[in-house]
This record gives structure tokens, sequence and C-alpha cells, in this order.
């Protein structure tokens, strides 16, 4: 499997986890932003450096990141050739789909790795693009699974 892009923790206070990974690990954070997706409104912010960078998000509970009353690790994040040939892949493989983006024009999916109590999600490699101009200005290409 390629390298994960980033680890995702959903956090219920953006600023205080900002401040406690700068303080701790001397991290630098872009700008946070503000998402919708369904019904379910974010925050959203990513260390500058990287890859692999660290996302955090803040969100009401009930949405695709869970209970977000207390802070957890959500995911481990891969860039993919193919989401719906890796997404098959993975529940073959057992672990089952828990969101996916999809049906609101986001193509990624979130799918449950109970081994380590988190997710895994592949983004299709398509929205990388905008990923680095968005979150890595001037950043390298980042290598994707390759699904078959």
């Amino acid at each position: 499997m390629a390298p994960y892009y980033h680890v995702c923790f959903a956090v219920p206070d953006l600023e205080a986890a900002m401040r406690d990974l700068s303080s701790a690990a001397a991290l630098r954070w872009r700008e946070p932003r503000d998402g919708r997706i369904g019904d379910w409104d974010y925050r959203i912010v990513f260390s500058v450096d990287g890859p692999a960078f660290i996302e955090l998000i803040q969100a009401a509970p009930g949405g695709p990141w869970g209970d977000t009353s207390l802070p957890r690790f959500h995911h481990l994040g891969f860039w993919t050739t193919h989401l719906a040939a890796g997404a098959e892949r993975l529940a073959t493989a057992g672990f089952p789909e828990t969101f996916s983006g999809c049906p609101y024009g986001r193509p990624f999916a979130y799918h449950r790795m109970d081994s380590i109590g988190a997710d895994i999600e592949l983004v299709d490699m398509g929205q990388q693009l905008s990923f680095l101009q968005s979150w890595h200005p001037g950043g390298p290409a980042m290598p994707p699974v390759e699904e078959a």
C-alpha cells in the first residue's frame, strides 16, 4: 500500500488541539476552514508540514465523524487511483464502509478497521491537485494506492 498522506483526529475544540500540538510538537497550521457535507457542518485544518499531514476536524456529534464529544484518532488517509475498486477491496477484506462522501459529490470513503480502532480513508486521486493548492501550495504530488 502507498504511504498514507494524513492522520486525522476528531476534536471537540479545534483551537485547543492546534495550540496543544503546536506547543508539544512545534506543528504549524494552515488557516482553519468551515465546511459542510450533507447535513453536517464542520471545521477543518491541516498542518503546514507534510506529508504526512495532521488533520483536525471539529464537528457536531452524529455525522461522518461519529461521537466528536471527546477527542480521538479518526482515520489514516490514502490517495487511490480508483475509489470504487479500493472501496470494494477494503470491504472484501473485512473492513466495511462507514461513510461515503460520493453521494455528496465528494470522492472519498471511510472504512472501519477495528484492529486499530479507527477508519481508513480512501480519497480519489483526482482530488489531489485541489488538496495541494488548498493545503500544501507548491508541494509535490503524493503516491496513490494503485487499484486494479
